[in-house]
């Protein structure tokens, strides 16, 4: 069995409100992407992300409903050092994003902030501390 991971998919409200915010975090997607139904792009590594509207899953699950409460999984995004994550951050919230959780030394070694994305998804920024 040839079984591997290959693509990670997110389901948006706004399209281009959350192609922005991973633009924010050096993702290389076009400006022309904004106004698609289905973006994907293809990672370092060769994992692709991929994003769609409510109404392309609808259109194949009509019945799909928005999840509720707190997210249980999120992309994690690793920094140079300590001080970008807290630069990146500070930029992201600066932006009008929901810092979920404040930069912080995390006690498994890491400095570890977490930013929500337009949808409410989690962006988790971390280095190794020195």
């Amino acid at each position: 069995m040839d079984v591997h991971l290959d693509l990670v998919g997110m389901v948006v409200t706004d399209m281009a409100a959350s192609l922005a915010f991973y633009r924010h975090l050096g993702l290389d997607i076009p400006a022309e992407a904004d106004d698609q139904p289905h973006v994907e792009t293809t990672l370092p590594g060769g994992l692709r992300l991929a994003w769609d509207t409510v109404e392309t899953v609808r259109s194949f699950t009509p019945d799909w409903q928005e999840p509720s409460g707190s997210p249980r999984m999120s992309l994690a995004f690793k920094c140079a050092s300590p001080d970008e994550v807290d630069a990146v951050y500070a930029k992201l919230v600066g932006l009008g994003y929901h810092g979920h959780c404040e930069p912080w030394d995390a006690f498994w070694g890491q400095r570890y902030a977490v930013v929500e994305d337009p949808d409410g998804n989690t962006a988790d920024l971390f280095c190794p501390n020195a």
